[in-house]
């Protein structure tokens, strides 16, 4: 049995296993800082770049997050790239194309993706043994003792 994940590890890492409980109480932590860093965006309270500056400084412990739960999946981190397929896919514009393929390719595909992840992610329990990606997650440890 290993030790207890540190949040250091949980948010930096890319290495080893994390459950459902941690990650969704990453999804839902970067749901909150989202709602603050917009709101504020939104009075103006804080200038523009600097919560882009914050965005994109979440990327990395929202990457090291995905990766270790779909390790505990049994899944390479490669497919977290799916999510990526699908914000530019819904960023895209497609305005050459006919409506029905419009909706098809900017709307219908992306939300299918995120769904699917969302559900696999966050629904489906890991892999209950030792995987190629180490063994079984123990919860992170978020007070120290």
């Amino acid at each position: 049995m290993q030790d207890s994940m540190t949040i250091q590890q949980w948010c930096f890492s890319f290495k080893g296993r994390i459950g459902r409980r941690d990650f969704w109480i990453w999804i839902g932590l970067w749901l909150v800082l989202m709602a603050i860093a917009f709101t504020l965006a939104n009075y103006q309270w804080v200038a523009i770049q600097t919560i882009a500056f914050f965005i994109v400084a979440l990327l990395w412990p929202t990457a090291a997050v995905l990766v270790k739960r779909l390790h505990d999946r049994n899944k390479a981190g490669w497919w977290a790239l799916l999510l990526i397929l699908a914000w530019m896919l819904a960023a895209g514009n497609w305005q050459m194309l006919a409506p029905l393929w419009q909706w098809g390719v900017g709307r219908f595909i992306p939300t299918l993706i995120i769904v699917m992840m969302v559900i696999d992610l966050g629904a489906f329990v890991g892999t209950p043994e030792d995987n190629r990606f180490g063994p079984p997650p123990e919860p992170v440890k978020f007070r120290a003792e």
